[in-house]
Formats: structure tokens, sequence, C-alpha cells
């Protein structure tokens, strides 16, 4: 099978990753229909990797060990802006995670939970319910190389200079 080269990522699309909350990440089940579900992105390389974390050992794990394919969607509704990122992934096992990816997730989760408790303060939400504090350790990493970068914003709304269509 012919090795596809990894995409670099525009500094655009690494912007609106980093922005997320969370991505939709899209797998194959053992029938061959795609398997959707949110995860965190833990870190980006601008060569063209992607770590994801998954607190659940469940269905996307499983369709990963059958068929590598998987692809990454994310959007930002306010400035009608998005990616989906296509390529093949590699699962990583809890115990060869590197200390500092697991590090910048629960980076992540902790401002989450900061945020969320700020906006709970400032009257901007009224909901105390807090779930990443009942998020369980990374069962694995899910290690992305991209193969390819969509750009899923309206021709019509893109700048000029810059992006890509």
């Amino acid at each position: 099978m012919k090795k596809v080269l990894m995409k670099e990522l525009p500094e655009s699309t690494i912007y609106l990753l980093e922005k997320q909350g969370f991505v939709i990440v899209s797998t194959l089940d053992s029938q061959g229909r795609i398997h959707c579900s949110a995860k965190g992105i833990a870190a980006i390389e601008k060569k063209g990797m992607i770590y994801l974390i998954d607190v659940y050992r469940a269905n996307t794990f499983n369709n990963l060990k059958r068929n590598s394919t998987i692809s990454v969607t994310a959007v930002d509704e306010h400035q009608f802006t998005g990616y989906s990122l296509k390529g093949r992934a590699e699962i990583i096992e809890r115990e060869k995670i590197k200390k500092h990816i697991i590090e910048r997730w629960e980076e992540k989760v902790t401002r989450r939970a900061s945020n969320r408790v700020i906006k709970n303060i400032k009257g901007e939400k009224k909901d105390s319910h807090h779930p990443e504090a009942l998020f369980p350790q990374p069962e694995y990493l899910i290690k992305m190389e991209v193969e390819e970068v969509v750009d899923l914003t309206p021709s019509n709304l893109k700048k000029k200079e810059g992006i890509d269509g």
C-alpha cells in the first residue's frame, strides 16, 4: 500500500482547532458505516500530527483497531468557518502516552472547568454542572496523521488572501 505523506496544517486551521472544546471524530464501524463521537485535542503539530484524547475504550477504539481511517471535524458557528481533516490513526496505549501530552490535556480540562465557573459567577450561565470534573483519566491516545485538510468555509465567505479552498 502506498504511504501518503502528512499534510502540513495551515495556521488558520491550527488556530480554529485550538479554540475548540472538542472536535467530532469520525471512524468506520465493522459494517463500513460512519461512527461519530466527540473527543478532545491534546496537542497539534504543524507538520500534520494531531493527538486526541479518548477517556473511554469503546466504539472509536474498536473501529480504529479494525480500520485506521479517521476524520476530525471542527466548526466555528460564529465565524461560519470550519475544517475537516482526513487521515490515518494509530492507537497509543495509556502507559506509552508521553507525559507532556497528558499534562497539556489536564491543563485544557482545568481551563474548561475554570471558564465554566467564571461564567457561572458572572451570571452568564446558571448551570453549576461541571462535566469536566467527572472525566476519567484517558484510556488511550489517538495519534492522527493528517493527509488532507478540507476547508468547510463557503467559498463566497473566504477572504481573498491566505485561505485556500
